[in-house]
Order: C-alpha cells, then sequence, then structure tokens
C-alpha cells in the first residue's frame, strides 16, 4: 500500500523497471536506433492492490515510450498480462493470486501467443499497448464497483462495443441496514457471515463458501495484503460502507469481520437512533461512483452542476435549521422512497 512504502521498497522496484529504463534512454541517445522496446506490466494500467511501487515503476516505462516518440524517437512500452510459462515472478504466484488476476478477465498466454502480441504491438506503432489475453465473459460475471475502470466498459458491452445487460450490473447494493433491521442480533448475524464468507470463498478461488471457516484466521487462509485489499472492496461494494483497507486484519476471522459489519450496520439501539437511514447508503454509493470514475470520460461541469441544482433543491425542501424540526426531522419522516426518487428524478440515479 502507498502509506506503507519506503525509499528502500521503491528503489527495489524500479531498479529493475525505471532505473534500468533510464539508463538504456541515456546509453543510446547517440545511436541510431530501429525500435526501443520496454516490457511493462497491466499493473501500470489495471493497478494491483498493495503494488503502489511495482505499478509505478511500469507506468515510467510507458511515460518514457511516450517521451521518446514525441522527441522524434523510437519507443514502445509493452505491458504484458500472465504469461503460461513460468518465470522468476510467476512461479510465487498462488492459487488465489492467479483468481485474483482471473477475475480481471486475463488468462495465460502461451509463449507463441506471447511473440504474436509482440509483433502485433510493434506494427501498431504506438508508444503504449496492452498486451494480454482477456476474457470478457469472465469480466460479465464480476460486479462492476470492484473492478478498474478501464475494464468496466468491457463488462457492460461483452467486448462487442454493445451495450447489454450483465450480471455485473447489478445495479444498488443491498439496503443492509434495511434488510437486517428488526431481526434477532443472532440472525443478523449469521447472514452477514454468510456475505463475508461467499466473498472471502471468491477471493481464494474457491466455490464453495465453507471453505472459508468462521473461526479461522483469514492468514491461515491464504489472505495477503493483496487478496485482503480486495476483499474490502467486495464488502464495500456490497454494503455501500465505507471500510479501511486494513480491513481483514483488524478483523482476522470471518465470524469477527461479520459482527463488526453488524455493528455498523444495524447497531444495539432498542430506540432505532443509530440505525442509518437507507439515503445515508445511497449517499455513500454516489460518492463511490463519484471517486471511481473517470473524469475524462464525462462533463465533469455538468456533473457538478446537477449535483449543486440538487443541493439547493434540497435545502429548498426542508425548512431551516432555526425552524422547529429542521432539515433532520424532514429526512427522518421522508419514506425511502420518496428521497430516492427525488435523487434519481435530479441526477438520474436509480
Amino acid at each position: 500500500m502507498l502509506p506503507a512504502q519506503s525509499p528502500e521498497r521503491l528503489a527495489r522496484a524500479w531498479t529493475a523497471k525505471a532505473t534500468a529504463a533510464a539508463n538504456l534512454h541515456a546509453a543510446t541517445a547517440h545511436l541510431r536506433l530501429a525500435t526501443f522496446v520496454m516490457f511493462s506490466s497491466f499493473a501500470s494500467d489495471l493497478g494491483t492492490p498493495s503494488q503502489a511501487n511495482y505499478a509505478a515503476a511500469n507506468a515510467f516505462c510507458d511515460a518514457l515510450a511516450a517521451h521518446r516518440q514525441a522527441a522524434g524517437l523510437p519507443g514502445l512500452s509493452v505491458a504484458w498480462g500472465l504469461w503460461a510459462a513460468t518465470s522468476g515472478l510467476t512461479a510465487r504466484l498462488d492459487t488465489a493470486n492467479l483468481a485474483r488476476i482471473g477475475r480481471l478477465g486475463i488468462t495465460a498466454n502461451t509463449t507463441e501467443e506471447g511473440l504474436a502480441l509482440l509483433d502485433a504491438a510493434y506494427r501498431q506503432g504506438r508508444s503504449h499497448l496492452l498486451a494480454l489475453k482477456l476474457d470478457t465473459r469472465a469480466l460479465a460475471g464480476q460486479d462492476t464497483a470492484t473492478l478498474p475502470t478501464p475494464l468496466r466498459a468491457l463488462t457492460a458491452t461483452g467486448g462487442s462495443g454493445r451495450a447489454r445487460p450483465t450480471a455485473a450490473a447489478g445495479g444498488r447494493p443491498v439496503n443492509w441496514a434495511g434488510r437486517l433491521r428488526g431481526l434477532p442480533s443472532t440472525e443478523q448475524h449469521r447472514l452477514l457471515l454468510n456475505l463475508v464468507r461467499g466473498h472471502a470463498a471468491a477471493v481464494l478461488g474457491h466455490a464453495d463458501p465453507a471453505t472459508v471457516h468462521p473461526g479461522a484466521s483469514f492468514k491461515d487462509l491464504g489472505f495477503d495484503s493483496l487478496t485482503g485489499v480486495e476483499l474490502r472492496n467486495r464488502l464495500a461494494a456490497a454494503t455501500g460502507l465505507r471500510l479501511p483497507a486494513a480491513l481483514v486484519f483488524d478483523h482476522p476471522e470471518a465470524a469477527a469481520l461479520a459482527e463488526h459489519l453488524r455493528h455498523q450496520l444495524a447497531p444495539d439501539d432498542a430506540g432505532g437512533r443509530d440505525i442509518p437511514h437507507p439515503v445515508f447508503n445511497e449517499l455513500v454509493r454516489l460518492e463511490n461512483s463519484l471517486s471511481a470514475v473517470a473524469v475524462d470520460d464525462l462533463d465533469s461541469g455538468a456533473v457538478t452542476t446537477r449535483l449543486e441544482t440538487l443541493l439547493s433543491r434540497w435545502k429548498a425542501m426542508c425548512p431551516s435549521d432555526e425552524d422547529d424540526g429542521g432539515a433532520v426531522e424532514r429526512l427522518q419522516v421522508a419514506t425511502a422512497d420518496q428521497v430516492l426518487d427525488f435523487i434519481d428524478k435530479e441526477l438520474g440515479l436509480s
């Protein structure tokens, strides 16, 4: 993770990639080269959790290729996916790591396929290309909220360029606060434990949630920082909660994590005052959507205008804070359908 980086960790990753590329660039400055090729990684474009230094080092190679072409020099950075042939890097990938890569739709290419991709990248003439074997059907089975932004359009179109409904475009998260409200605490815990075990099993590459014992530590099950962040992302998308990156280390068993989620979604309070109104879950979803969107892909000014208009109209609907009741009381008496219908009409979100 980025906060855990140090000069030593950065140097280890950068020496093999960025420093080597920069040295080669400088050492060949006086030569008339026919080509200048660097091997990058899909991490620079799609991101890989807990590999901030590695992703950045590969992105340097991509940028150097663009810089060289802009200067009239040959330059190509090929961002590879997964190779079937075992290497010093892929030899360390376990089942969970391979499953995580597979959920991005990336499947292993043979050496012959890799060489063909390299030839195709060279013929394209561009400075930077992703060279990977992509299974768009595998992408269609994923929740778009858990995918890197560049892959979300492929999820929606299945790679055909035409939008189609998919299981990955499943809409808003389940209103867990509403679903749990009124249930005994044991039943609340059971439902959330099933949620945690299902997602934990999927992250580890298991089809059966029963492989995740409620009392087994995530570390013993095979979780590391990479898979831990992925589980956090999945649970955040499923519940609409904002969850810390170190979630599985703060709550190291499935049962403990389920209980933590229960306290977040249905805190023990007979009066129900601490149970969040469903509209707050929707606002968290909107905030997550805005945080994840690629700003270049939409008219940011239009979005800003819509948000400001929505806020203005919401304030107009509510009495001032000086009035008896105020905005808080107005929100409390409004039904979830009324507030969500208002948001839908103003922002087109549903």
